[in-house]
């Protein structure tokens, strides 16, 4: 048996080894495919915002936060949560994909006005060029 096959063949079960320079306590695994994930600290009713533009607290057990370690994010209440240092707590929480990628568009739509109103200065008889282009 080659290495390429005795690795492809490991049992399913066993924990995974995760490299010190990988390891992130905001991780966030197990996430739906059909929601966008974000971590929001509770600070200045931030998490408030979030729960306004339609985020909702992350409560599924299948989602697991942070990384196999005494201060990984905690089920308190059901509800993910974290510490992110400083006395400071963060929640992960969730929107539906479709309407993320609908702010997402909103947000393209403003930056596009922005770009356009500077151009549209530049060509108004001053001399001189400029040029914006995307990557």
């Amino acid at each position: 048996m080659t290495q390429k096959e005795a690795i492809s063949k490991a049992p399913a079960g066993r924990v995974t080894r995760t490299p010190v320079s990988q390891r992130n306590i905001l991780t966030v695994k197990g996430k739906d495919p059909n929601y966008e994930y974000r971590i929001v600290n509770d600070v200045e009713d931030r998490v408030t915002q979030f729960t306004d533009a339609g985020y909702e607290f992350v409560q599924d057990e299948a989602v697991e936060v942070g990384d196999k370690r005494a201060s990984s994010g905690t089920n308190m209440g059901s509800v993910k949560q974290m510490s992110v240092g400083g006395g400071t707590k963060a929640y992960v929480m969730r929107i539906k994909k479709e309407w993320y990628e609908e702010d997402q568009r909103a947000k393209l739509k403003q930056v596009d006005l922005q770009e356009s109103s500077i151009k549209q200065k530049a060509l108004d008889g001053n001399y001189g060029k400029i040029e914006v282009s995307r990557d």
